[in-house]
């Protein structure tokens, strides 16, 4: 970990992050920007939740754009149109349930359509300091499998056997080193093995490597 901070220093940020640090760990913002991000790429996902916070900044006003408004200014997102009803309804329902306050805590995050266990980590960590979470994206969920500090099937099964097999002090950051680096280096297809400063402790490069002895 000490090795993948040092690594990602002169790396873009993934876009969520830079929505974080931008709006001062504003939990509106990144909730929303996270809830767009799923299955998005990062330059797509930055744009949208720009043009989205130009038309509404608060989860009042953003409640009261329909559905139709939403869909135009996050398109071309993945599953704009079901993410534009997730969206509206969530703003909704913090202003109603919340006072138009982010709900901090796991359940009240959940209750919220289209959040899932990802975005409400991701909140927890970047809005509201948690050191009690570890947030499991598609990129965390294949890199930890390949390091092998994990073996598991599903991003939810890496989250559980995450707490069990890393250290509490890097939970809040096991997000932004692995996403940044498996945007970078360890992508999907074709991974930057050679370019890779824990290589060494790869447990995927270690079976490559024996088997091509």
């Amino acid at each position: 970990m000490r090795s993948l901070a040092r690594a990602i220093d002169n790396l873009d940020l993934p876009a969520v992050e830079k929505i974080s640090e931008e709006s001062q760990e504003d939990p509106f913002e990144v909730l929303i920007a996270t809830m767009l991000s799923a299955q998005t790429r990062d330059a797509v996902t930055a744009s949208a939740s720009e043009r989205l916070f130009r038309a509404a900044r608060t989860p009042r006003t953003m409640a009261k754009l329909s559905v139709k408004r939403i869909e135009r200014l996050i398109y071309p997102v993945s599953f704009y149109r079901h993410k534009a009803k997730h969206v509206k309804e969530t703003c909704r329902l913090v202003v109603t349930r919340h006072h138009g306050r982010v709900p901090g805590t796991m359940e009240e995050l959940l209750a919220l359509p289209g959040v899932g266990r990802k975005t409400a980590n991701l909140v927890l960590i970047l809005s509201f300091k948690s050191l009690k979470n570890i947030c499991v994206d598609t990129h965390v969920h294949r890199i930890s499998n390949r390091l092998g500090w994990v073996r598991t099937r599903t991003p939810e099964e890496t989250e559980q056997a995450l707490y069990k097999a890393t250290d509490r002090r890097w939970w809040p950051y096991i997000n932004l080193y692995l996403v940044t680096w498996g945007q970078n280096v360890c992508r999907p297809v074709y991974p930057r093995c050679g370019d890779c400063v824990i290589r060494g402790d790869c447990a995927t490069g270690r079976r490559l490597r024996f088997s091509s002895r």
